[in-house]
């Protein structure tokens, strides 16, 4: 026979009455907070600094002009910047990039060709931005953010600034 807790409770006037079976509340009960809970790596500021430090100078170095915007593993703008002689729409466009490439966990230059080839064309609808010069940052196999990058190379400008910053803990799928 199953045991049904019963809660009543008067809200502005209604009574709601809910039944809840008890072995569902000892099952909820039974998960540790350790269950309940991961830890999730992040981009700290220093860190996301120093991508964009890192983009600018492998970007210097190849005679490009780039805008960036680096992104936390929940969208978060943690770091912007355009170099001198960036058009004015730079960022918001390495923004949107970020953005796409956060979302689909993937580089945009990939999420680009499935929507030309008609393979999948959600990004078109769900306003993103599927234009290559984005990457995803993943370490330890854990999305903590995204770099999008506009202008000239921006994958590789990424790529660049992942691999200096975080040497061979982190990739940013556009290997």
């Amino acid at each position: 026979m199953k045991r049904i807790l019963t809660i009543r409770a008067t809200v502005t006037g209604l009574t709601l009455l809910l039944l809840v079976p008890l072995d569902a509340q000892k099952e909820a009960r039974s998960v540790t907070a350790k269950q309940a809970t991961r830890e999730i790596k992040i981009i700290s500021s220093a860190g996301a600094r120093a991508l964009a430090d890192a983009c600018t100078a492998w970007a210097e170095q190849n005679k490009q002009v780039v805008a960036m915007a680096i992104l936390d593993w929940g969208g978060n703008l943690i770091e912007s910047h355009a170099m001198e002689g960036a058009p004015m729409n730079a960022i918001d466009t390495a923004l949107l990039k970020a953005k796409s490439a956060l979302r689909w966990r993937r580089p945009t230059s990939v999420t680009n060709k499935m929507v030309r080839s008609g393979e999948n064309l959600a990004p078109t609808f769900m306003r993103d931005f599927p234009q290559p010069g984005a990457l995803p940052i993943l370490v330890d196999g854990q999305v903590v953010g995204a770099m999008g990058v506009s202008g000239a190379d921006g994958e590789k400008c990424a790529q660049a600034a992942i691999d200096a910053v975080f040497k061979a803990e982190a990739t940013g799928l556009g290997r």
